[in-house]
């Protein structure tokens, strides 16, 4: 038994997410239905994240155990090629130890969201960001940020069907920036809870239109109340960009 990990790109427009359910295609089935094919095993694919319907990655970390001798090479071009015309990619393939896990060896996530700030209808970008109507102040839009960084109770930012044992979260980062007509929002902590960064930003974005405030913000955050969100970002613009590992540089 050989332990494979896979580092994964797609589009999550045409997926009910990652994680395999029984009411509609999945990141998970699509990759494991092409293993099967591969294998002529029941092949099972762990992912470092369970990202949401319509959510993309740059470079999701999953792993699987084959039994069937292959090389990591052969693996990630068969997976490629038998995936079609599914929006995923392997962008690479290695061996890894028995006790290496995606999820749970995981010690850091990142997170990006794309915010378009244009009146015009997106087209060659429609539902791989979310579009505005400008203006947004991105430097009030910052400067809120900073209140949601460090360990909190992130009740108000928690989906109702969030299974984290726990809602208080050390959020490392969160950084906005504009560039090109479109604002980024980065993202980066150990681990989020269901929904915490679209429900961070769809806040910020109330920010930046100048609905709320930086107190606001913080207001909301200290409630620890779901009803004191502002509204959830829509899933179009959010990218799960990447999970770190012991040993890696960032």
């Amino acid at each position: 038994m050989t332990r494979f990990a896979l580092a994964l790109e797609f589009d999550g427009s045409p997926f009910m997410g990652f994680q395999r359910q029984a009411h509609g295609l999945t990141v998970q089935q699509a990759i494991e239905d092409a293993l099967q094919r591969i294998t002529g095993e029941q092949v099972t694919l762990h992912a470092a994240g369970r990202t949401d319907a319509g959510v993309h990655a740059l470079a999701m970390r999953a792993h699987c155990d084959i039994e069937r001798a292959i090389t990591p090479f052969r693996l990630m071009e068969a997976v490629n090629a038998l995936v079609r015309p599914h929006p995923i990619a392997v962008l690479s393939c290695e061996e890894v130890a028995d006790d290496w896990h995606a999820r749970f060896s995981c010690v850091g996530r990142r997170y990006l969201y794309r915010i378009a700030c244009r009146r015009a209808p997106l087209t060659l970008d429609a539902r791989r960001a979310w579009r505005l109507s400008p203006p947004l102040d991105a430097e009030a839009m910052a400067d809120a940020a900073s209140v949601l960084v460090g360990r909190h109770d992130f009740t108000t930012f928690r989906s109702v069907h969030c299974q984290a044992q726990s809602p208080v979260k050390t959020l490392d980062s969160l950084e906005v920036t504009s560039t090109d007509g479109e604002i980024h929002i980065r993202a980066a902590a150990r681990s989020f809870l269901h929904h915490q960064v679209r429900s961070m930003v769809g806040c910020l974005a109330l920010v930046g239109r100048g609905k709320w405030s930086r107190s606001d913000l913080s207001l909301a955050l200290e409630a620890r109340d779901r009803s004191k969100l502002g509204f959830n970002a829509p899933p179009d613009g959010l990218y799960f960009v990447r999970a770190v590992y012991p040993g890696e540089i960032e």
